[in-house]
Order: C-alpha cells, then structure tokens, then sequence
C-alpha cells in the first residue's frame, strides 16, 4: 500500500499587504469589526506589520492592531 504524504497548508499567502495597498489607493470605505464585537467605520489610509490606520469623518483617527481586529470588509 502506497502512502500519501499530506501537504501542510501555506500560513501565509501575502494577500494582505495587496489587498490593503488597493483599499488605501481607492480610499475604499470599510467597515471594521473587534474582537468586542465594536465596529469602526472609515477608510484605511496607513498599514504596517502590527495595525492600521483608520481616517473617519467627524470623528479622530484610529490606530487598530491587527491582533484586535476580527474581519474587515468594503462598505458600499
């Protein structure tokens, strides 16, 4: 009997930087969601390894850690 050696996943596929390197060039509002289950609405204007940066109207900026963060999506 032949065995089948099982691939192990990639971790990371360096999509992130892409994605909020296009929402930050279109200024794209998002919607982001905490881990507290808090939202934040905006438009992301900075990123690094560790957070980003959120611009809002009428309100300050925010500076979110990505630890903190459960999803983010586009709003319309």
């Amino acid at each position: 009997m032949t065995q089948v050696k099982k691939i192990k996943p990639v971790e990371q596929t360096f999509e992130e930087p892409k994605y909020l390197k296009l929402l930050i060039e279109n200024k794209t509002p998002v919607r982001v969601k905490l881990n507290d289950d808090s939202t934040v609405d905006g438009v992301v204007e900075y990123y690094d390894a560790s957070f980003i940066r959120i611009t809002r109207d009428g309100a300050p900026n925010l500076f979110l850690f990505k630890h903190e963060i459960k999803y983010l999506h586009e709003r319309e």
